[in-house]
């Protein structure tokens, strides 16, 4: 199969995605969710009992629960509004048993402003770590490397690779959050964490066949070593990627509201690692070879 042949499309389609991922992010931003904002997360089980979400925001206004973000699924309503006091509370829990006899409380989760600042402060912190590991990792894996590449290669290209596949994800949730008020919280991070690990991994196990065959297949040029180190590698990475993906899209079908979009971020990014790895990696690497050459 040859794959360098399709290299300009590949890069001008992830060029592109990038870019609009920016975009997206800089026009519309992340909807945060109360981890980082502060506020309530309130979730109610309805039982059998059937309700349409404007039967519900008029009888929240009713009972004095104001502006809150409500989200529907099944039985299930999660509702996202400002901090309440516990008084408060168990005041609303008791008017809305009232009205709905068989409703019953799963969760309720209150985070401070304070605390909301502090949990977005590690959030990035944990993301920048994580990075530096992948650096120090990835320069430690090729450190020797033979020519005519070089091991600051691998390392600049996998981490342009990670990039690709975190901008996109994050850019997507930027549009799922501006017209389908999907928020991001610290589910969201984890997702994005490991997408860092998983598409590193991927990559690695391409680039280490890329660095054995380049001290095995002597006398070929670099854009044949990457074709026969492809064609060795993408059988394996497909199916385990088909594997994980089919698991994900099982939990986010099925997984509950708590974990859907915890699912879908892993589905993407995953998705774009796996993509990212045959498609943009090494088709970078001969693209800086030949810049260098």
């Amino acid at each position: 199969m040859i794959f360098l042949k399709y290299r300009k499309f590949a890069l001008i389609f992830s060029i592109v995605l990038v870019l609009v991922s920016i975009a997206v992010l800089g026009f519309y931003g992340l909807r945060l969710s109360t981890d980082f904002t502060g506020g309530t997360l309130w979730e109610l089980d309805f039982k059998e009992k059937t309700v349409s979400l404007d039967e519900l925001r008029a009888f929240f206004a009713e009972i004095d629960l104001v502006d809150p973000v409500l989200q529907l699924s099944g039985t299930n309503l999660i509702i996202r509004t400002k901090l309440l006091e516990e008084a408060k509370h168990q005041r609303l829990l008791e008017e809305i048993k009232n009205r709905y006899s068989q409703v019953e409380e799963v969760r309720f989760d209150s985070v401070g402003p304070i605390i909301g600042e502090e949990l977005k402060r590690k959030s990035v912190w944990a993301t920048v770590l994580a990075i530096v590991g992948i650096l120090a990792y990835v320069a430690f894996a090729f450190r020797k490397v033979a020519k005519p590449s070089s091991s600051w290669k691998f390392g600049l290209v996998t981490i342009i690779a990670l990039i690709h596949d975190v901008i996109i994800t994050v850019g997507i949730f930027a549009v799922l959050g501006r017209f389908f008020n999907v928020e991001v919280g610290l589910p969201f991070v984890a997702a994005v964490l490991t997408i860092l690990g998983y598409s590193v991994n991927d990559t690695v196990v391409v680039f280490d066949r890329i660095r054995e065959n380049l001290r095995k297949q002597i006398g070929k040029k670099f854009n044949e070593v990457i074709e026969i180190s492809l064609n060795q590698t993408i059988g394996r990475s497909i199916i385990t990627s088909l594997l994980v993906v089919f698991t994900l899209l099982a939990i986010f079908l099925w997984g509950g509201i708590t974990i859907k979009y915890f699912a879908l971020a892993l589905l993407i990014g995953i998705s774009f690692g796996t993509y990212s790895s045959i498609f943009v990696a090494t088709f970078l690497l001969t693209v800086l070879q030949r810049s260098k050459s």
